[in-house]
């Protein structure tokens, strides 16, 4: 049982290292390039849709390499050991830019960064993700795992999303970066030597990168999971961009208050979690999905009344508490879909469909994009320094109107998948191990 649990532990605190570098990616990216640095929301645009190219091309790459790996140390410890110091110096170059650049210069600079930055996080997330179902491999150690997990996600979430404004504030976004991302790095290196990986040998058959392509284009839940996650990631990724700016320009308080903001929706993500993994111990995987997708989507309308720190931390809780639902259960639909191809085939193929649902999840760049394009168009918001006359709607707009309408086209699709019932009844003696990590 205590091999179990470091077993467990070793492996779930790898998501708050894999977290900490991208969260702070992804949320300040915008307001620091262009707020603080000027430089245009249409060029911030042009960088996430290229983005969303490259990563659509690198995601499947990474993974099909990663499962046809074959080294004494495994499939997948090579490329997380390899690439985790890469991921730290990206996102320390990224918010260190030359002094001197500005304009055209700037753009650059950001672009080659971002994405960069970008691609070294999709390496390390395709590998770890394709951990998840061959180190646990039954519903009871993935739902004791995955929460274990998904409170050190938003453990890291609470460090790099909601104290960075107070962080910064101190010692401004580039050391916050070499802070953040040698903290990351760290634990992603403790979390790939301790976790051991099912043993690969020379003979074991490797997936055959046509096989995989063709099988993976007919897989129907494939397609439908990946779909749901995108349009959820495109939601939740705006909502951590367009806090910063809705805090400044539609509430109207000092920016420090954010970190108040994003640690309402943080924290009670972190205690909704357990009330999460009970659903889908004691309920249908699928019909908790649903509901907690729905209860984000119906989130976002009190948020977009609120008018004040109080109003906004209230409505913000309720973001939460679907945030954590979602968390909860998307890993979970992620390996049935591995586990069915396995099944079907007799292949390992993790790491290729891990990245490739990782690419779905990339898709949500074409989203954000289109919503800071929107901003400039309806709104007149071009930067920092010309933000139009009515940036306190348009940065309501980015916050709540647009992740509504995604999260009801996620919900949408969750309706159109379903899997066979394939998890066993948890005894009382296990329920009470899982009762102790859902617990503490």
């Amino acid at each position: 049982m205590k091999t179990e649990r470091w077993k467990s532990f070793n492996y779930a605190i790898g998501m708050f290292g894999t977290s900490i570098p991208i969260n702070m990616l992804k949320t300040y990216a915008a307001i620091y390039y262009v707020d603080q640095l000027g430089l245009k929301t249409t060029q911030w645009a042009l960088v996430l849709f290229i983005y969303t190219f490259i990563d659509a091309i690198d995601n499947p790459v990474y993974g099909f390499l990663s499962d046809r790996t074959r080294s004494k140390w495994g499939r997948r410890r090579p490329w997380l050991v390899i690439g985790t110091p890469m991921l730290v110096l990206g996102l320390i170059a990224f918010y260190n830019p030359p002094a001197f650049h500005s304009g055209e210069a700037l753009f650059a600079y950001a672009m080659l960064f971002y994405i960069f930055t970008g691609t070294l996080d999709s390496v390390i997330n395709a590998n770890y993700g394709a951990l998840f179902p061959e180190i646990f491999p039954d519903d009871a150690s993935r739902a004791k795992t995955n929460a274990m997990r998904q409170a050190f996600q938003l453990v890291a979430m609470i460090i790099s999303i909601a104290l960075t404004p107070m962080v910064t504030g101190w010692i401004g976004y580039g050391w916050t970066s070499i802070v953040y991302s040698i903290l990351g790095g760290a634990v992603i290196l403790y979390m790939s030597l301790t976790s051991k990986e099912k043993e690969v040998t020379e003979e074991e058959e490797k997936p055959q990168l046509w096989h995989s392509l063709k099988s993976l284009f007919i897989n129907r839940k494939f397609w439908i999971a990946g779909f749901a996650n995108a349009f959820y990631s495109a939601a939740m990724s705006l909502v951590l961009a367009s806090l910063p700016f809705f805090v400044k320009y539609r509430l109207q308080i000092p920016d420090a208050q954010a970190t108040i903001l994003f640690a309402s929706v943080l924290l009670i993500a972190i205690a909704s979690v357990a009330i999460w993994a009970r659903f889908v111990r004691k309920h249908d995987l699928m019909w908790v999905w649903r509901v907690a997708l729905g209860t984000l989507a119906l989130a976002y309308v009190p948020l977009f009344f609120a008018n004040s720190l109080i109003t906004a931390i209230i409505s913000a809780a309720f973001v939460g508490f679907g945030f954590a639902g979602v968390i909860t259960t998307m890993d979970l639909i992620a390996a049935r879909v591995m586990d069915e191809d396995t099944e079907k085939y007799n292949l390992r193929r993790e790491g290729f469909i891990s990245s490739a649902l990782g690419f779905m999840n990339r898709l949500s760049g074409l989203f954000t994009s289109a919503a800071f394009y929107l901003i400039f168009i309806f709104f007149g918001f071009e930067s920092g320094d010309n933000p139009g006359p009515q940036p306190g709607n348009a940065s309501r707009f980015l916050l709540t109107v647009f992740p509504f309408v995604l999260m009801l086209i996620s919900l949408l699709f969750s309706f159109f998948i379903d899997f066979k019932d394939r998890k066993p009844r948890i005894s009382e003696d296990n329920t009470s191990g899982l009762d102790h990590y859902l617990d503490g």
